[in-house]
C-alpha cells in the first residue's frame, strides 16, 4: 500500500533492512528475518521481535524508500505484507515516475513531485476504497464528487449516503438531492434558475420525527432553534429515517455527550463511517436492548433459523445472533420464546446430518446436560467454523472450573464454579452448597460477610402459615418450571416465566434468579477474584465519592434492621466503594445506595457487586452518571407514552414535565425509595426479567390508578400528594416477610383508612394493559428523546452562560445569544474537522456551565476577524494572536465565552480610555512576545524620527502650539497615577512600533483616512518626544517637569501630506536619529502619555467614540463562518460559499 511520505535517517536502521532492489531515486529494502532461508543471528533477532509485536505495531516487511541523489533523508512512499505486492508498486513506479524524474534539474523539485504523486495515489485509493464499500460504487463516487462540489467542505466531511427528495418550503416542493454526512444534513436544489443550498449541523437539530402535512401523508420533519423543514418523496421514507436518527444520535453523543459515551470501534474515526457501518450500529444496539448483554459485545450474525423447543415438541422460527461471547436466539412471535447461551457454558457446536425433516441442524450442548436443535441455517458450514473459533478463545480467555462434588439428577450443578459461588446448586429449589464448597469459600474468600443478609430477614406477620403456605406454593410452581424449562442462564424463557415473575419470585430464589435474568451471573465466574482485589485496593483512600458514600450509608434502608449494625453497613461500603474504584466516570450517584441496599438483602456481596456492575452499566445505561442523562431520557419517553395511553389525563396536565420530575425517583431507584420494601422488590423481580420496559409499564398502571383523582388535582403538590399516598398503600399480601414502610413513605392525615392495593394486581394490570411495548419500540423512543434532553442541556448551559455575562456587558442580549451560537459553532467546526482532537479541547459537560466549550488561538481568530470591528487587513491575524494571549490568564491556550464577549464589549461599547487601555495592553507582555510574528516588521528598523517640532502647520496657514499642552499634560500624570488601581508597565521603542503600526491599519480605509493619518502623525510626534525626554531625565536624574521645559521647535513645520512617522525602508530623513533597539536605552512612554496625546486630536477621539454596530458583523458572520474554515483547510483556497436558507 502507499504510505504517506516522511522524512526519516537510515543511519541506525540499516541493521534491521535488506537492499533488495535500488535505482537513481528509489529503494526497496526487506526487513531482516523474513524470507531468509538461513540463520543469522540478527535475522532471527529481528524476525522474533516482529512476531511478538502486536497486530497494530508490526512493521510490513517490504518497503519502498524515495531517495534524493546527494542527500541522506529518505522518505518511506510503500510497504507490503509480500514480495509480490511490493514488487506491484515498483513496477508502477518504473513505468509512471523513473523517466519522467530525469526532466527535473533540481533535487528538491524530485521530492517534491513524487510525494505529491503518492498523495494523490492515496487520496484516489482511499475515496475508491469508501465509494467501494456502497451498494452502487459509480453512482456514490458520483454522488461524492458533486457533494465537495457544492458544498465545499474540507476533505474531513466524509459523506454517508445520498437520496432524491423534494424539500418544502410553505406549499412550494423543491426537487433536489439529500446529502448525509457526519456531520451535516446537507440540501441542494437548482430550479428554474435558482439555486438552493441548504446546510444543518446535526448538533443543531432539535427534534427529528416523521409527520404529514395536508399534501403528504409522511414527511420527515427536521426542526431546529429558528426553522421547521420538511422533506418527502423518498422512495423508502423508512431507511431514510432511520440513517438520520442513526447519524443525529452518533453524532450528538459524540460531541455532546462524550461524558460516558463510548462509540462502537466501527465508529471511532467519523472519516471512515459508511452507510453499512451505521446500519450494523442500530443492528448492534437492538441486540445489546433485548437480550441485555454488555456494551462490549459485537454482533458478528442474524441467521433465520428454528430452534426445538422440547415444552411445544415442535420447532419454534425465529432469529439467531451471535456475537462475542454469546449466541442467542428470539422468536419471531414476540415474547414466545427467547434464548441466551454464554460461550462459557457451551461445551461443543456440532453439525448433524441434513435431512428433509431437519435441514441444515446443528447441535449447541451446554454444561448443565442441556442440547438446543437449530435447524434451517443458511450458510451452516461457515456459522459453525466461526462459532467455534470464538468458543475456542472464549475457554482459552476464561477457563472453566468444573465441580467434582457429588451431584444427582434432580439436582443439577450451578451454571458454573467460581471462587466466590463455589457449588452452590437448585436443590429442590433451595440454594445449598457442599461442605466442600463451604470450605474452598471460607478459604478464597477475602470477604469477612459473603452471605447474603436475609438473615436480618424477621419472621411472622399476622397470618405467617398463610405466607408461608403461598411461598411454598411459588417454589412448587417454579420448581416445575425449571424441569420443563431449564434453571440456568440457558433456560428457555417464555410467557409463562413471565407470568411466573408477575407472581413475585420465592425470597429463597430471589437473589439467584437475578443473577440469571441479569446475565450477571456470567461476570462473576468470568472474573475470579476481582471484586476482592477492587475491595482490597479501594478501602481505605479518601476522596469525594467515598465522602458521599459514607454520607448517605446510614440514609439507606434505615428501617430495615439489616442495616441497623455495622455489619449490613460495611457491606453496603465495600460494595458502593469497589464499584466506584471500577468505573470511576460513574463514580457513585445518589439512589446507587438503596438499590446495592436491597441487592445485599438477597445476594451474597460480590454477587451483589456483579447485579450492580449488571444495573449501571447495561440494564440502565447512562442513568448514573454526573447529568444522569438515561433517566432523563426515559423520562422523557415516560410523557410521550402518558400521551399515548392516557390522552385524557395528559389533556387534563399541559405540563406532564411535572409528572416527569414526580415520577423520575420511579426510575432511578426502580420504585423501592417510594413504595414498601416487600412490594418494591416484587417490581425489581420485573425488571430483573424484563428490563426497563416492566418500570414504563407499572409507572403508566400507577398514573391510571389515579388518573381520575390527578384530573381534578389544582396543582403539583396536590398531584405529589395522590400518588405518594397510593404507592406508600401498595401491599404485597404473599411477603413472608413482616411488612416494612418505605424509604419515602407519604404520611396523610386523614382520619379514613385508605383503601390498599396489592401489587401483584397492580403488576398484573400493567402488563395486560400496558405491555404491549416492544424493546425495538423503546429504543427508538429513546433515540427520539435522547436528541431533546441533550439539546435541553445545551439549552441550560446557554442560559447560565449568558444569565453570568449579560449583567457584566453592555451587548444587547439578543446580540449575546448570537455570539455564544458563533462561539459554540467554531468549537464544533474544530471537533468535525481537526482529528484527532486534543482532550483539553473536547467538550466536557461536567465542567461549570462557562468552561464546557473553550476555544483555542486559531478558533479565536476566526471569530476575531469575523465580529471583531478592529480589522486592520494583513495585520488582523496578529493583532488576534494578540489579543487571545491577553485573555488567555492561565495560559492553558483556551478561552472561555465570557473572556471574549468582554473583550469585544470594550471594542464596540468602551469608553475611549478603555479602548486605548486595551490596545496598550495588546502591545505589550504578555500579549506581545519577543517572538511576535510580526517582529520582523520593518518598522522594528530605526524609522522613527524623534526631532519632531512641536509646532506644527494647518493647511489655512494656522498653526499650533503643544508645547503649553505637553507640560499641561505632563504636570498632570502624578495626579493620574494616584487614580490608577494598578499601574501598567510602560511601552518600550519596540512596542510603541508596533502600537503605531496597529493604529495605521486601523485607520485604513476609513472615511476619514487622510485626517486620521494627519493626526496620527501628530501625536506620534508628541510621544517621540515625551518619550526623549523621559530617557533624558532618567540618564540626568531630574524630574519630567524640568525636562520638558527643555522641549523646544528644532524645525519648521512639514507638510500635511507627508507621513511624518513612517518612511521607508531604507530611506530615513538626514535629520533623523536611529531609533534604538529595547534594551540599549529607558525610552518609554506610559499609557497615560499615550491616551492624553490622542485626546488632543478630536478627528481621533470620533474614532474611538463613534458609535459601532455589531448587528452587521454578526449577520456576515453567520454566513461566512463556514467558508472561512473551509478556506484555511482547503488547499488551494476555494471561492467563498454562500448559503442561502430557505
Amino acid at each position: 500500500m502507499w504510505l504517506k511520505p516522511e522524512e526519516v535517517l537510515l543511519k541506525n536502521a540499516l541493521k534491521l533492512w535488506v537492499t533488495q532492489k535500488s535505482s537513481c531515486y528509489f529503494v526497496l529494502q526487506r526487513r531482516r528475518g523474513h524470507g531468509e532461508g538461513g540463520g543469522r543471528l540478527t535475522g532471527r533477532l529481528v524476525g522474533a521481535l516482529d512476531a511478538v509485536l502486536d497486530s497494530s505495531a508490526r512493521v510490513a516487511p517490504f518497503r519502498i524508500l524515495l531517495q534524493v541523489p546527494g542527500s541522506q533523508v529518505y522518505s518511506p512512499i510503500a510497504c507490503g505484507a509480500t514480495l509480490e505486492e511490493i514488487n506491484q508498486h515498483w513496477d508502477w513506479l518504473e513505468q509512471n515516475l523513473l523517466h519522467t524524474l530525469s526532466v527535473f534539474d533540481n533535487k528538491d523539485d524530485i521530492a517534491s513531485f513524487v510525494k505529491g504523486k503518492v498523495k494523490a495515489l492515496i487520496a484516489e485509493e482511499t475515496s475508491s476504497r469508501l465509494a467501494e464499500q456502497e451498494e452502487e460504487p459509480e453512482k456514490f463516487r458520483e454522488a461524492l464528487v458533486k457533494f465537495e462540489a457544492r458544498f465545499n467542505f474540507p476533505e474531513a466531511e466524509k459523506l454517508v449516503t445520498y437520496y432524491s427528495c423534494c424539500c418544502w418550503k410553505g406549499r412550494v416542493p423543491r426537487q433536489g438531492w439529500l446529502y448525509l454526512s457526519i456531520n451535516h444534513l446537507c440540501f441542494y436544489s437548482f430550479f428554474l434558475g435558482k439555486e438552493l443550498k441548504l446546510v444543518i449541523p446535526w448538533v443543531d437539530i432539535l427534534k427529528l420525527e416523521r409527520t404529514s402535512n395536508v399534501f403528504l401523508t409522511d414527511t420527515i420533519r427536521i426542526t431546529t432553534q429558528n426553522k421547521e423543514r420538511d422533506f418527502s418523496m423518498f422512495l423508502n421514507l423508512d431507511e431514510v429515517f432511520k440513517m438520520m436518527e442513526q447519524l443525529a444520535d452518533v453524532t450528538l453523543r459524540r460531541l455532546l455527550d462524550n461524558e460516558v459515551f463510548d462509540l462502537d470501534p466501527d465508529l471511532q474515526e467519523p472519516s471512515q463511517i459508511t452507510k453499512r457501518d451505521l446500519e450494523a450500529r442500530a443492528q448492534n444496539e437492538f441486540f445489546r436492548a433485548f437480550f441485555r448483554l454488555p456494551r462490549k459485545e459485537r454482533l458478528h450474525a442474524v441467521v433465520d433459523c428454528s430452534l426445538w423447543t422440547p415444552f411445544s415438541r415442535c420447532h419454534t422460527a425465529g432469529r439467531m445472533f451471535t456475537s462475542d461471547s454469546y449466541i442467542c436466539f428470539a422468536s419471531r412471535e414476540d415474547g414466545c420464546c427467547n434464548v441466551v447461551l454464554p460461550l462459557r457454558e457451551v461445551v461443543s457446536i456440532e453439525k448433524m446430518e441434513d435431512t428433509s425433516l431437519l435441514p441444515n441442524p446443528i447441535i449447541v450442548s451446554i454444561r448443565s446436560k442441556m442440547a438446543f436443535q437449530f435447524i434451517e441455517l443458511k450458510d451452516r458450514e461457515n456459522l459453525v467454523e466461526s462459532l467455534l473459533v470464538r468458543l475456542k478463545q472464549v475457554h482459552a480467555n476464561h477457563p472453566v472450573h468444573y465441580d467434582s462434588s457429588p451431584s444427582d439428577d434432580d439436582m443439577t450443578s450451578s451454571v458454573f464454579y467460581s471462587t466466590s459461588m463455589c457449588s452452590d446448586k437448585f436443590g429442590d429449589l433451595e440454594m445449598v452448597s457442599s461442605q466442600n464448597g463451604e470450605e474452598r469459600e471460607k478459604e478464597k474468600s477475602p470477604l469477612p460477610h459473603p452471605e447474603p443478609l436475609t438473615v436480618f430477614h424477621q419472621s411472622g406477620g399476622q397470618s405467617p402459615d398463610s405466607r408461608l403456605s403461598r411461598e411454598q406454593i411459588k417454589i412448587s410452581l417454579w420448581n416445575d418450571h425449571f424441569v420443563e424449562y431449564g434453571r440456568t442462564v440457558c433456560m428457555f424463557r417464555t410467557e409463562k416465566i413471565r407470568k411466573l415473575v408477575a407472581m413475585g419470585i420465592p425470597e429463597s430464589l430471589r437473589g439467584r434468579l437475578w443473577l440469571l435474568f441479569s446475565d450477571a451471573v456470567t461476570d462473576l465466574a468470568s472474573h475470579p477474584g476481582y471484586y476482592g482485589n477492587l475491595v482490597e485496593q479501594s478501602l481505605g483512600r479518601c476522596c469525594l465519592v467515598t465522602d458521599e458514600i459514607e454520607r448517605d450509608l446510614h440514609r439507606s434502608l434505615p428501617e430495615h434492621p439489616a442495616f441497623q449494625n455495622e455489619t449490613g453497613i460495611a457491606a453496603l461500603r465495600r460494595v458502593l466503594t469497589a464499584y466506584a474504584h471500577r468505573n470511576p466516570k460513574i463514580g457513585y450517584c445518589q439512589s446507587m445506595n438503596i438499590l446495592t441496599s436491597v441487592l445485599l438483602l438477597y445476594a451474597k456481596e460480590e454477587e451483589a457487586f456483579w447485579l450492580l456492575v449488571a444495573v449501571c452499566e447495561r440494564m440502565l445505561p447512562d442513568y448514573f452518571n454526573h447529568r444522569v442523562i438515561g433517566a432523563q431520557v426515559d423520562q422523557s419517553v415516560f410523557e410521550e407514552l402518558i400521551k399515548e395511553h392516557l390522552p385524557e389525563l395528559a389533556e387534563h396536565m399541559n405540563d406532564l414535565s411535572a409528572l416527569a420530575s414526580i415520577s423520575l425517583s420511579w426510575f432511578l431507584t426502580l420504585f423501592l425509595s417510594i413504595m414498601p420494601l416487600e412490594s418494591a422488590v416484587n417490581v425489581v423481580d420485573c425488571f430483573f426479567y424484563d428490563g426497563i420496559k416492566a418500570i414504563f409499564q407499572l409507572g403508566l398502571a400507577v398514573l391510571e390508578a389515579n388518573a381520575e383523582e390527578l384530573c381534578s388535582s389544582k396543582d403539583d403538590g396536590q398531584a405529589l400528594m395522590i400518588l405518594s399516598r397510593f404507592l406508600d398503600h401498595i401491599k404485597n399480601e404473599d411477603s413472608p416477610g413482616p411488612p416494612i414502610g418505605s424509604h419515602h413513605a407519604f404520611f396523610s392525615d386523614d382520619q379514613e383508612p385508605y383503601p390498599v392495593t396489592d401489587i401483584a394486581d397492580l403488576i398484573r394490570d400493567s402488563y395486560e394493559k400496558f405491555g404491549n411495548q416492544s424493546v425495538e419500540q423503546i429504543e427508538h423512543l429513546r433515540c427520539k428523546h435522547r436528541i431533546r434532553v441533550l439539546q435541553g442541556h445545551e439549552d441550560t448551559t446557554k442560559q447560565n452562560v449568558l444569565r453570568v455575562v449579560i449583567p457584566e456587558v453592555s451587548i444587547l442580549p439578543e446580540d449575546l445569544d448570537e455570539l455564544y451560537d458563533l462561539f459554540k459553532r467554531a468549537h464544533m467546526m474544530s471537533c468535525y474537522w481537526e482529528h484527532p482532537r486534543p482532550m483539553p479541547l473536547r467538550h466536557d459537560p461536567s465542567r461549570p456551565y462557562a468552561e464546557q466549550y473553550r476555544i483555542d488561538a486559531r478558533q479565536f481568530a476566526h471569530l476575531f476577524q469575523l465580529v471583531s470591528p478592529w480589522t486592520c487587513g494583513v495585520h488582523t491575524e496578529i493583532l488576534a494572536e494578540r489579543t487571545f494571549r491577553l485573555l488567555d490568564d492561565n495560559m492553558d491556550q483556551l478561552m472561555e465565552f465570557k473572556a471574549f464577549v468582554s473583550c469585544l464589549d470594550i471594542m464596540y461599547n468602551g469608553e475611549m480610555n478603555e479602548k486605548i487601555k486595551l490596545l496598550y495592553r495588546l502591545h505589550i507582555p504578555p500579549a506581545l512576545t519577543e517572538n511576535d510574528r510580526d517582529s520582523q516588521s520593518p518598522l522594528k528598523n530605526p524609522l522613527l524620527s524623534t526631532s519632531r517640532p512641536l509646532v506644527l502647520g494647518k493647511p489655512n496657514g494656522d498653526t499650533i502650539d503643544y508645547q503649553k499642552q505637553l507640560k499641561q499634560m505632563i504636570k498632570d500624570l502624578a495626579k493620574e497615577k494616584d487614580k490608577t488601581e494598578k499601574e501598567l508597565p510602560k511601552m518600550s521603542q519596540r512596542e510603541f512600533i508596533q502600537f503605531c503600526k496597529t493604529l495605521y491599519s486601523m485607520f485604513h480605509e476609513d472615511p476619514e483616512e487622510n485626517e486620521l493619518y494627519q493626526a496620527i502623525a501628530t501625536v506620534t510626534t508628541l510621544l517621540l518626544q515625551i518619550g526623549e525626554v523621559g530617557q533624558r531625565s532618567s540618564s540626568s536624574g531630574s524630574c519630567s517637569q524640568e525636562c520638558s521645559e527643555e522641549l523646544q521647535p528644532s524645525a519648521p513645520a512639514p507638510s500635511p501630506e507627508q507621513d511624518s512617522v513612517f518612511v521607508e525602508t531604507g530611506k530615513p530623513p538626514q535629520d533623523s536619529r536611529a531609533f534604538p533597539e529595547a534594551g540599549e536605552g529607558d525610552w518609554t512612554v506610559s499609557l497615560e502619555h499615550i491616551l492624553a496625546s490622542l485626546l488632543t486630536e478630536q478627528s481621533l477621539v470620533n474614532f474611538f467614540e463613534k458609535p459601532l454596530n455589531i448587528k452587521s458583523k454578526l449577520e456576515n458572520a453567520k454566513l461566512n463562518q463556514y467558508s472561512l474554515k473551509a478556506l484555511e483547510m482547503s488547499h488551494p483556497p476555494q471561492p467563498e460559499l454562500k448559503l442561502n436558507n430557505l
